[in-house]
């Protein structure tokens, strides 16, 4: 890993947009792009997981390659804080976002 690399954080919605099949970032993490380093922590990943609504969409695929390309931080260590816990609210937001963004285009 170069430290000139450009690092891309995914934040959850990201994730969540991933894993749902929306394109913009299928690319560049199946392509694993060797200009970008993407960096995520556990509390995004486990927000995106959990805000999934119907878990049988997951192309299971999908997250084992997030996995393989992505490094997954954690984020008590990083944020010095405990993880924070998922409430409907948090999901509600994050589809929220996903679904307005589509509407967007």
């Amino acid at each position: 890993m170069s430290d000139n690399k450009q690092k891309m954080y995914l934040r959850a919605e990201a994730i969540l947009k991933y894993l749902m099949g929306q394109e913009e970032l299928h690319t560049l993490i199946t392509t694993k792009n060797t200009e970008v380093d993407l960096v995520t922590t556990d509390q995004s990943l486990y927000e995106a997981l959990g805000s999934v609504k119907n878990r049988e969409d997951i192309d299971i695929n999908l997250l084992v390659k997030l996995l393989e390309v992505t490094t997954v931080n954690s984020f008590k260590d990083m944020m010095k804080q405990d993880r924070k816990i998922l409430t409907p609210e948090r999901v509600a937001e994050l589809r929220n976002k996903i679904n307005n963004e589509k509407g967007d285009k």
